[in-house]
């Protein structure tokens, strides 16, 4: 048990600590940390006495943090031996403490995204002013600041898509990928790009990647089947389609193209 007694001992000697580099939470924390073992062992007079300067000197260093009583205005009250009395104090000190980190959290979170959003307009207008260097340095920037982001980087491959940028779509694409590597939809899109370049072997690499992650997907079929369509292999088309169709029979899309694949075959 002694080696308890230490541990609490260090518990509230951390507080100051924790007070002045604003870590209010942690400082809460180990007050409530020390309370509970203190109140778990067989303590001798002299260490009772000990621990209930400890536990005094610790309150006080509470309640005189400014910051932390613009939190938290409740003031800890302490008599010694009513320490589940302070534990229950403590307990209320660390559920709004949490809920400020929450709402602090949601703050910083919120304040992230509207930069995101705010830079991607920015690069969006260097796009449709044709000003693609900027835009490029505006996206690589962004992309660079939230580093394994992999959905920020299929937003931006999305926009150089609608803006005629396949190639850099598709780099933009391949990083999310590698970063991101069980996304079925950067497959789709991806996929869907090198079709439209006509890079049809890269697509069907990476639907055929897109496949080991699930068979049950109707779009992924049919996007598939779009590719063979393309690439004028009939055969693979029908099958491609009929899968589409298999998991879903109101997939019409996917009938249409089913039905066409087994025109051109009988055709020979």
């Amino acid at each position: 048990m002694s080696g308890e007694l230490t541990k609490a001992r260090q518990r509230i000697t951390s507080i100051n600590s924790s007070l002045k580099q604003g870590k209010y939470m942690a400082a809460a924390q180990a007050l409530n940390d020390a309370i509970v073992i203190m109140l778990s062992a067989q303590l001798m007079k002299s260490e009772r006495e000990e621990f209930a300067q400890m536990l005094d000197d610790a309150v006080y260093a509470l309640n005189n943090n400014k910051e932390l009583r613009k939190v938290f205005p409740l003031v800890l009250n302490y008599t010694p031996g009513e320490e589940k009395k302070l534990l229950e104090q403590i307990f209320e000190m660390r559920k709004v403490l949490q809920e400020d980190v929450n709402e602090g959290a949601q703050k910083d979170l919120a304040s992230m995204e509207a930069r995101k959003q705010a830079e991607l307009d920015r690069g969006q207008k260097h796009l449709e002013q044709q000003e693609f260097d900027q835009a490029k340095h505006v996206f690589d920037t962004l992309t660079s600041e939230y580093a394994g982001d992999a959905e920020l980087k299929a937003e931006v491959a999305e926009r150089y898509q609608k803006a005629g940028l396949n190639e850099e779509a598709v780099g933009y694409l391949s990083q999310a990928i590698k970063e991101s590597p069980d996304s079925l939809h950067l497959y789709n899109r991806i996929g869907i790009v090198l079709r439209k370049m006509q890079d049809f072997q890269s697509a069907e690499n990476y639907y055929k990647k897109a496949l080991e992650l699930t068979q049950a997907d109707e779009y992924l079929f049919f996007n598939l089947g779009r590719l063979y369509f393309d690439w004028q292999r009939w055969d693979k088309t029908a099958e491609a389609a009929q899968r589409a169709v298999g998991l879903n029979p109101n997939f019409d899309q996917a009938k249409k193209l089913l039905a066409y694949a087994k025109k051109k075959m009988a055709e020979g």
